[in-house]
């Protein structure tokens, strides 16, 4: 099963019309009939001749190859896609995670990335991503929560969260990271 459509590319295609002057189906037949198949190709065409933002540029070259190729992958290919090869002894730390956060509540939304997993209520509340071959790292926004040598605080996967934890068992998925996890989500 294909995964929905994110809400904020959804909001890029329903504005196309109005921002570039055509439809999604109006731009995938521009690039088939330009018969490219690189995505540098497809953004140079749509930035340089038709004057397309950057933005809507990506988006637009993004969605025609995942259309050309089958439509996008699912979000449990998603996740099998992070924890596989080096990484694949993570996936029981993922697994922990998921299994503390689902028992918050029905509204828990779990969306697969391509290389994280966003937690998201009423928005993002937290990030899993496999890191490196040994560590998960576990994104949280949390408001006023001061750091602790375990709770790191800053800028952490770009902005996107205020503060994270390296998990490297399932184990370190304790009472504290749960905590964390529920206020958090409390807090979305």
């Amino acid at each position: 099963m294909n995964a929905p459509i994110d809400p904020q590319v959804q909001t890029m295609i329903d504005h196309l019309p109005e921002k570039t002057g055509k439809s999604l189906a109006e731009w995938y037949k521009v690039i088939s009939s330009a018969r490219l198949d690189k995505h540098g190709d497809m953004m140079n065409l749509l930035k340089g001749e038709y004057g397309v933002t950057h933005g809507f540029a990506n988006t637009i070259a993004l969605l025609y190859r995942q259309q050309a190729s089958g439509g996008p992958p699912s979000d449990e290919n998603l996740i099998d896609q992070q924890y596989t090869g080096a990484k694949l002894g993570l996936r029981p730390i993922y697994e922990a995670v998921l299994s503390s956060v689902t028992r918050f509540g029905s509204d828990v939304e779990i969306v697969p990335k391509k290389t994280y997993v966003s937690l998201r209520r009423n928005k993002q509340f937290a990030i899993i991503q496999a890191t490196t071959r040994t560590r998960v790292d576990l994104g949280l926004n949390l408001k006023n929560a001061a750091s602790t040598d375990r709770l790191e605080g800053g800028n952490v996967f770009s902005g996107m969260c205020t503060h994270r934890v390296q998990l490297t068992s399932p184990a370190d998925v304790d009472a504290d990271v749960i905590a964390w996890l529920k206020q958090a989500y409390d807090q979305a």
